[in-house]
């Protein structure tokens, strides 16, 4: 969505132009929460022309309508001469007729022409010949245009044309989802930044600061320096950096700079807090910058023995690390502040066994040897050998989602070595091809009031690696943070999570949403997502149960019959010979819930695990955090910030679940007039009666302005 409101802002800004079309010729894949991003960003065409790769399957239209998981259409082009570095001469031109899935019906197609890979563009040459192609007899007539007219054209065919539902999924690259993984962890944590310190920020807008002297200023929304962030992220989001196959220099530069743009929103978030709350030295203040509510664990700053909320000492535990961590509940949208405190019954993590193994000798270990990390909700059964999940029990509901004869938790490698593209693919073929499983040279346990876990260390391939397992009292969800060092060549490197589900689909999270793909193999079609792109999980449920698969920072899922499973790592070697070889940090989890997807808490410990809180040593809360508006329903309070082009506050919500709702909005005292208003914020839609409900369909975006 931001690369919409930022490359159309420029467009009107340098050229006085207002784009309408989408052009990605070379893009991997479509989400299926595209179209109705651009409606709302004012954009009713789409253009590409990579699916005419796809291996199993011809797409069966050129020219159609697309429609995303909203409802929302958009015209798409195809365009029929499949060839996004089009020379203009006949041969290529004629298959605009042949090869076009709606002859005889829309009489025009775009011609992708010039240099595309390296974006060259057209030399003289091609001009050359597309002029004498515009009147050739045997050759279809050109003429040099804008794209708009075209695709105005096509539009003008109607309720004639076919429609496509839902996302557009490439047959092809799959293996962009999992290839350089450092780049998009960093784009993960930077999207998440983003927000939590625009939402800082725009509720510090005019709030009591003070300068170097001590003297009272009023805080300014820094939207230059926001706004420079955001281009100096988006840009690792172009073909080919954000995927995973560009050469090694651009790795080697762009992630740092990345990490540069996380650092300095960490900094405006600081500086946003310090005007929002109170110093106070002996005080840790928690931000909670989503609609969901944060249980999990915190860590205490470095010489903290204990916490107190509210006065009352709360359960901590020294960790292994060395680190001091307690339970809290941050509510949504909200500061949390906890008070150091000496003398609180502080307890150290308890290590109750350690399991070693002789790899010369075999396994030397009795054979009910077994790990189990359990609390009130859940209970998770190890082989210790292999740290295999061979028991999971899910309390409240009684259901048993693992069993001894098919583990769960299996971590393995494949041989990887495309037949083609290397940073790009993932063949069907690769997951026949296993060539080691984990070896485990030790496990500790411990246990503390907070969580207990698993210590694990052993190696994969040529790998080192540790784990630490973790369950949280009062959670069903068990956290495997994973350190490993990579020395791999042309391996894949996943976890799988066979579980008790039968359903005929699994649910994946795109963008502001989840998307529906079969689990079985009936058709070309369904064989062909043997690798799907999910964001923070994947869940296979039935009416009244399910499990997700959740990360902090992969892409690359599979779930087909009854196993979940995640691409961990891969090992490609060109364009970049080193990529992801070294240090590499990832989290995968593992949630048995009640309920489908929709009314499980599946989303809330999504964002528990990636976003999480904020956190600010040494401040503390002066009171309710000074939100513009309050929402009152089940949607997504997606973002606050300030309008990119007048003093005014933004507020997007969101309906994630696919279901639809109302949700009430009241306006604080003196904040403004709230007014609807697109994606891009140039129209107003009309002021907002917040006496009556807002109704949500589902997956609906609604962005609005609170004009003073």
């Amino acid at each position: 969505m931001r690369q919409f409101l930022v490359g159309k802002n420029f467009f009107r800004d340098e050229f006085g132009v207002d784009v309408k079309n989408l052009w990605l010729p070379d893009v991997f894949g479509y989400s299926g929460n595209l179209p109705q991003i651009l409606r709302r960003a004012g954009m009713g065409y789409f253009l590409t022309q990579k699916l005419s790769w796809n291996i199993y399957n011809k797409f069966p239209h050129n020219t159609f309508w697309w429609r995303g998981i909203d409802g929302s259409s958009v015209l798409a082009h195809f365009p029929p001469e499949d060839d996004y570095n089009s020379r203009l001469i006949p041969t290529g031109l004629r298959k605009h007729e042949t090869n076009n899935s709606e002859a005889g019906l829309v009489q025009e197609a775009i011609s992708l022409f010039g240099i595309g890979d390296g974006g060259g563009g057209p030399s003289e040459n091609y001009i050359e010949r597309g002029l004498r192609c515009q009147h050739l007899n045997g050759c279809p007539p050109v003429h040099f245009s804008f794209a708009q007219p075209a695709l105005e054209k096509m539009a003008a065919y109607g309720d004639k044309l076919d429609t496509w539902d839902g996302e557009l999924y490439f047959e092809l690259h799959r293996g962009t989802f999992t290839t350089q993984a450092a780049m998009k962890l960093w784009n993960r944590r930077a999207e998440e930044a983003f927000r939590a310190a625009e939402m800082l920020c725009a509720m510090a807008h005019g709030a009591a600061a003070k300068d170097g002297n001590g003297a009272p200023r009023p805080y300014a929304y820094p939207a230059e320096a926001m706004l420079d962030l955001w281009k100096r992220f988006l840009i690792n989001q172009f073909h080919d950096i954000i995927p995973g196959s560009s050469i090694h220099r651009i790795y080697a530069e762009q992630v740092p700079r990345v990490q540069a743009v996380v650092s300095r929103l960490k900094e405006l978030q600081t500086e946003a807090a310090r005007a929002l709350l109170a110093a106070d030295p002996d005080a840790l203040t928690l931000f909670n910058p989503t609609s969901q509510p944060f249980r999990g664990v915190a860590a205490l700053p470095d010489g903290w023995s204990g916490a107190t909320l509210n006065g009352a000492a709360l359960p901590a535990q020294r960790e292994p690390d060395g680190a001091s961590r307690c339970a809290v509940e941050v509510p949504p949208l909200s500061f949390l502040t906890l008070r150091r405190a000496e003398g609180v019954p502080h307890a150290e993590c308890v290590e109750s066994s350690s399991v070693a193994f002789d790899e010369s000798s075999g396994l030397s270990r009795p054979a009910q040897a077994r790990s189990v990390l359990e609390n009130a909700l859940v209970r998770y059964v190890f082989d210790p050998a292999t740290m295999q999940m061979t028991e999971c029990l899910d309390k409240e509901t009684g259901r048993r989602l693992v069993h001894a004869g098919e583990p769960a938790n299996r971590l393995e490698l494949f041989e990887d070595i495309p037949h083609c593209y290397d940073a790009w693919d993932i063949e069907e073929y690769a997951l026949d091809m296993r060539t080691d499983a984990a070896v485990i040279e030790s496990v500790a346990a411990v246990s503390g009031p907070v969580r207990s876990g698993l210590l694990v260390k052993g190696r994969i391939g040529h790998s080192p690696f540790t784990q630490r397992v973790w369950l949280a009292e009062g959670s069903k969800r068990i956290d495997f943070e994973t350190e490993i060092d990579w020395h791999e060549d042309h391996r894949l490197f996943r976890v799988a999570f066979p579980v008790a589900v039968e359903s005929q689909e699994a649910r994946y999270e795109i963008q502001y949403g989840t998307v529906a793909r079969p689990t079985n193999d009936n058709t070309k079609w369904q064989h062909a997502q043997f690798e799907c792109l999910g964001q923070r999980f994947a869940d296979l449920s039935e009416h009244d149960f399910g499990a997700a698969l959740l990360n902090d920072c992969k892409y690359g899922y599979r779930v087909k019959g009854h196993e979940l499973s995640l691409s961990l790592l891969r090992a490609a070697v060109h364009p970049d010979p080193d990529a992801d070889r070294g240090p590499n940090r990832f989290t995968y989890a593992f949630l048995p819930h009640a309920g489908n997807l929709a009314d499980s808490d599946v989303p809330a410990h999504a964002t528990a695990l990636n976003q999480g809180v904020e956190r600010f040593e040494g401040l503390a809360a002066r009171g309710a955090a000074p939100l513009p508006v309050v929402v009152d329903g089940p949607v997504e309070f997606a973002v606050l910030k300030r309008a990119e082009k007048e003093d005014a506050l933004v507020v997007r919500l969101v309906e994630q679940r696919g279901v639809r709702c109302r949700a009430r909005i009241a306006v604080a005292p003196g904040a403004g007039r709230l007014v609807e208003t697109n994606l891009m914020e140039w129209d107003d839609l009309g002021e907002v009666d917040t006496a009556k409900p807002l109704d949500f369909a589902p997956f609906a975006m609604r962005t609005f302005k609170l004009v003073r």
